[in-house]
């Protein structure tokens, strides 16, 4: 008889560990969670600084040379120099 209950108290006991394990706070399923947003973290940090290096990039060209200003104004705000001629060709339609 006493064997009977201690056998039927360790069965509740690992039942309840199980549900904890799988339904609980810090379950399996909230580990894979973690998981899936701890991957999704490593790559937004990656794009990061894949970004920073580009930005860096473009600091260090406009603080060595005047060649990349001359580019830069030359592609973004569409300058050209003094005594040069300008032409746009434009494709068909």
């Amino acid at each position: 008889m006493k064997h009977k209950w201690l056998a039927v108290v360790l069965i509740a006991l690992l039942i309840a560990l199980q549900a904890r394990l799988w339904f609980g706070k810090n379950s399996i399923a909230d580990y894979q969670e973690m998981q899936s947003s701890i991957t999704d973290m490593q790559q937004q940090n990656a794009n990061l600084r894949q970004r920073n290096a580009l930005l860096k990039a473009d600091i260090n060209d406009l603080e060595l040379g005047i060649d990349s200003m001359e580019e830069r104004a030359r592609n973004e705000l569409g300058l050209i120099k003094e005594g040069e001629t300008f032409y746009r060709i434009l494709p068909k339609e």
